[in-house]
């Protein structure tokens, strides 16, 4: 086993999921991660936790295990059918580990947009579990990513640079170096940057893409340090629903289930999408869009601080932490920061603000250019 391998199972074991003796922790993979899949089980009873491996032959969207199938062939009652098993999990077990791995990232690219949206309300009880028991950490989960050849091939890598890239940008590709250790010193930074922001009101963003005025009066800013994802580095709050005002461009592509929308640019009035156009897929984000009155209005309002993520390789777990960046996510918010939004998506979108730009909240100048002027 890549020695990578064992160190990122600790670090999810014992840090991200903070498994304790006696928790159940369910374990989501494709068979393609199974050195990963080994090595947290394995790492799991060692500390006394109890393991529950779920294998799914084709995604995490429509929780059958065969995405491509369910999502092409299944019918309007098997669309709305629940999951009780993934909604008893997620209500009552202590833990959730999700490794995607995927082998084939365009799987569902041709699926009828309406259908995986029909989808996700059947499911969406399962996404409100995970957000609200997330938020006291009663249900301690982590999403985190397995290198397969089909995420090199989208990130423009060969499958050992992907390795590289992945196991670098989680802090556990040097065997001299701590990875708990590295994570605990960005949770110090970031919760200096935060507590900065305490009793804030009034937020511009301003540059050559985005011109936004938004709220965060009364709404906290939660620290991304490597709980909830691995790899991490972001600090995010969930902005006054109706308060966001202004227009933004999002310079990187945003990645739906497999495809691509490239050029969104949103424009939005108390709060709410009232124009929404793209370069590439507009029809899929206007789809989107309709999932429900809550996709219109923003969950999560973010900035990226993982300097060691440079590269845009369209998946969002990377992307969205890449240092000199913020993300804006239409729908379901975090209950953690105040956030009042319900949807059945949550979708984030990235825009680059490190040329010319800058973010201040009350008057003051909070970022500038890409870095903290705190």
């Amino acid at each position: 086993m890549d020695p990578r391998t064992k160190r990122m199972a600790k670090v999810l074991v014992d840090y991200s999921a903070d498994l304790k003796p006696g928790d159940r922790v369910l374990i989501e993979a494709e068979p393609v991660a199974e050195p990963l899949v080994r090595a947290v089980f394995s790492r799991a009873l060692e500390v006394g936790a109890h393991p529950f491996p779920l294998i799914s032959l084709s995604g995490f969207v429509s929780y059958t295990g065969l995405d491509d199938i369910f999502l092409r062939e299944a019918n309007d009652d098997q669309l709305a059918a629940a999951m009780p098993f993934y909604e008893f999990a997620y209500a009552h077990f202590d833990s959730r580990i999700r490794i995607h791995s995927d082998s084939n990232t365009k799987a569902l690219s041709r699926v009828a947009p309406q259908r995986i949206t029909q989808r996700r309300k059947a499911t969406q009880s399962i996404l409100e579990s995970q957000f609200q028991r997330g938020a006291t950490r009663e249900f301690k989960w982590v999403t985190t990513q397995f290198p397969t050849q089909s995420y090199a091939q989208d990130a423009e890598m060969s499958l050992e640079e992907y390795k590289d890239f992945l196991y670098t940008a989680c802090h556990v590709n040097d065997p001299e170096q701590d990875p708990v250790a590295y994570w605990l010193d960005v949770k110090k930074e970031q919760d200096r940057i935060i507590e900065t922001l305490v009793g804030k009101d009034h937020v511009e963003v301003r540059g050559p893409n985005v011109d936004l005025t938004l709220s965060i009066r009364e709404r906290i800013f939660k620290n991304a340090c490597g709980e909830n994802n691995m790899p991490d580095g972001e600090i995010f709050t969930g902005p006054v629903e109706e308060s966001v005002e202004g227009w933004i461009r999002f310079t990187y592509p945003a990645i739906f289930r497999g495809a691509e929308v490239d050029g969104v640019e949103l424009h939005f009035e108390r709060g709410k999408v009232v124009r929404a156009t793209a370069k590439k897929n507009e029809a899929l984000l206007h789809d989107t869009l309709e999932t429900d009155p809550g996709a219109r209005f923003l969950g999560e309002f973010a900035i990226g601080t993982n300097f060691g993520i440079q590269q845009h390789t369209r998946n969002i777990l990377f992307d969205e932490k890449i240092g000199g960046t913020i993300h804006l996510a239409l729908g379901a918010g975090y209950p953690e920061t105040g956030s009042k939004n319900e949807s059945a998506i949550h979708w984030d979108m990235i825009c680059d603000m490190s040329e010319q730009a800058a973010i201040i909240v009350d008057g003051e100048t909070l970022y500038e250019n890409g870095a903290f002027k705190v």
